[in-house]
């Protein structure tokens, strides 16, 4: 039998790392300004249940912000142990940008995040919402710098290769790629829709419990507006983010759509099964002249097929399927995001059976960010930096089998800490509404005991 191929291996390896770290920081980009939004809520209006929504929130966001920063360490540690010819390649582009990331970003959100956690009563309330402003600010130029580095390795542009190494000649076209735009713009969007039904879940989890004070109902009315505001931005985005990926990567729009030949009038192809073996989809559904339209917006628009490409072209299967998760899940969030903002409007009548989908979709954005960024990466490839470097080129000459031990080892640790996160995150939530049975907290009717606090607090938002 054959050994394992190690440069597959540490491509799995890298995915399973960066799979598990960008889960924390999509949900802290976005928290930090809901956050915001609570205090400055609360400030405006001195009503309390906004600063109950907030001091319930900034736990999750801590435990959050901890988990991104100690999930990242391991990420730069791969560079050097699996993939040094990247930096030897392209080191003059990557570290700056990796350094501004850390100046810039990561020591303010560092700085002011325990002013945000323990400052409240210690500084005034100016100070604690100028911390929890530059908290957020600095989670987005955190973000702003990565993806920075990860749409130049898209689309590079402002370098210029001297005895195999890249050089910068302009660090405005190295930050302000082609693809730059449109991949933060999506990556926020999606951190937003992320958070939204995180807020909207587990509100909702609560709700269920009969914990419906107005902080609670304030969480589920934020997290529902928002997804029901965000989704048609991001779909008109995407769409956007589409059209420049056909200009740049016509490789990876041909595997997300399944096309193996070059055509005028190229069907959408909405189910099949990709097969590598005879280049061909079997069981194939496809709407005629559709996936010229929306790629060219010409009907008879000529669309490249993968065998154009040669040996150049992404695995076909895992790009198309996953293009189908995020796609499916996008439009599951924005039927029930609208669904579920127009029935908040009556909070006494929302419906149980729509709480209880929301509880099951309280993750719901990590499926659909995780699936959007294989077809990002493993569209990229045989590709490490598009055109300029490939992942065999960059890989070390580490054997199979220590790189399939951590693999393993890695798994098992983050399959670990995934579980109890979300174990964690339902235990805040429990745990604060049977404080607030027990205390007669927010939402509670005047004189309400222990015993029936549960059973009456129903409040409008």
């Amino acid at each position: 039998m054959d050994s394992p191929d190690p440069v597959v291996l540490a491509r799995i390896q890298f995915a399973a790392n960066m799979t598990f770290h960008i889960l924390f920081p999509t949900i802290s980009i976005s928290m930090g300004w809901a956050l915001l939004f609570f205090k400055t809520r609360f400030t405006g209006t001195g009503q309390a249940h906004w600063m109950d929504a907030y001091q319930f929130w900034v736990k999750i966001f801590a435990l959050t912000f901890a988990l991104g920063v100690v999930s990242g360490i391991t990420m730069s540690f791969q560079f050097g142990t699996n993939w040094p010819g990247f930096m030897t390649t392209v080191g003059n582009v990557a570290g700056p940008l990796l350094a501004y990331e850390v100046l810039t970003a990561f020591f303010l959100e560092a700085t002011m995040l325990g002013i945000m956690l323990f400052g409240r009563g210690r500084v005034s309330e100016r100070v604690h919402t100028l911390a929890t402003f530059l908290v957020a600010a600095g989670t987005t130029a955190s973000a702003f710098w990565i993806l920075a580095l990860n749409s130049w390795m898209h689309t590079p542009a402002g370098f210029e290769m001297v005895n195999g190494q890249a050089h910068v000649t302009s660090w405005l076209e190295v930050i302000f790629n082609p693809s730059f735009p449109y991949r933060f713009a999506h990556m926020l969007i999606a951190s937003g829709l992320t958070v939204s039904f995180l807020l909207a879940g587990i509100s909702a989890y609560r709700w269920l419990k009969n914990d419906r004070g107005a902080d609670v109902l304030a969480s589920l009315k934020t997290g529902l507006c928002v997804a029901a505001f965000l989704i048609p931005i991001q779909i008109f985005v995407g769409d956007l983010h589409g059209l420049n990926t056909l200009h740049y990567q016509p490789a990876k729009i041909a595997a997300m759509e399944g096309i193996w030949e070059t055509q005028s009038g190229a069907s959408a192809v909405l189910f099949g099964w990709p097969d590598a073996a005879s280049k061909s989809n079997k069981f194939e559904i496809a709407i005629p002249k559709l996936a010229s339209f929306y790629l060219t917006h010409d009907w008879n628009g000529e669309v490249k097929g993968i065998k154009a490409f040669g040996d150049k072209h992404p695995p076909v299967a895992p790009v198309f399927w996953a293009f189908r998760i995020m796609v499916g899940t996008g439009l599951l969030m924005l039927a029930v995001s609208w669904f579920g903002a127009w029935k908040i409007r009556t909070p006494q009548h929302f419906p149980v059976w729509l709480a209880q989908v929301l509880v099951a979709m309280t993750f719901a954005g990590w499926v659909a960010l995780i699936a959007g960024w294989y077809v990002t990466e493993i569209g990229r490839q045989p590709w490490l930096v598009y055109g300029v470097l490939t992942a065999a080129q960059a890989a070390s000459q580490v054997p199979a089998g220590p790189i399939a031990l951590t693999l393993a080892l890695y798994l098992t640790l983050y399959v670990a800490l995934l579980f109890s996160y979300a174990r964690v995150v339902f235990h805040l939530a429990k745990k604060a509404t049977l404080k607030e049975a027990l205390t007669g907290g927010p939402g509670t009717d005047a004189g309400a005991t222990p015993a029936n606090a549960l059973n009456g607090r129903v409040q409008h938002v």
